[in-house]
């Protein structure tokens, strides 16, 4: 699951996102943790249950925007989703941000821009020097026929590894 914009926080971020409404930018990043806390009781029921849980961006991505804005240090950034049930794998679709300006729908929302996207990117690639968490690095600029299939092999082998391994923790 992605952001989930119909909770009241997620529709404070939908409309932020959408350019409707202005938001400071250390309130923005607490309500896009917000949403995903919103989240953490029923990722753990669904995740007991033996249910693999897929969500398209998570801490990381909040930590990435929100640090490249510049005055923001990356360690205040990560505080608010310390404890966060901690991924198994997590998959960067590395896409360079000229082909994905070319992608339909780019520029509409907030934060659609190269040179900011060029800010996040590095932030990624900061973020992903965390030994401690299973990055993969994916190339985005495949059909996606065979995105799907490199994805879902490498999603098998890490479901494989970690059936039997306890739920950590992010960032503790």
């Amino acid at each position: 699951f992605p952001t989930d914009r119909t909770t009241e926080i997620g529709q404070l971020i939908s409309s932020y996102l959408g350019r409707e409404k202005n938001l400071e930018d250390h309130t923005i990043h607490l309500l896009f943790s917000a949403n995903r806390w919103e989240h953490v009781p029923m990722m753990k029921e669904k995740l007991q249950q033996g249910i693999t849980v897929v969500v398209d961006r998570y801490a990381f991505s909040g930590v990435a925007f929100t640090s490249a804005k510049g005055n923001f240090c990356l360690d205040w950034c990560k505080q608010p989703d310390v404890g966060l049930p901690k991924p198994d794998l997590i998959l960067f679709l590395q896409l360079s941000p000229e082909e994905a300006a070319e992608r339909g729908n780019f520029g509409h929302e907030r934060y659609e821009n190269s040179s900011f996207q060029e800010k996040v990117l590095q932030s990624f690639y900061y973020l992903m020097e965390d030994k401690t968490l299973n990055w993969k690095t994916v190339n985005a600029s495949k059909s996606i026929e065979d995105l799907h299939r490199e994805i879902k092999s490498i999603a098998e082998e890490t479901m494989q590894e970690v059936q039997n391994k306890p739920l950590g923790e992010l960032w503790k």
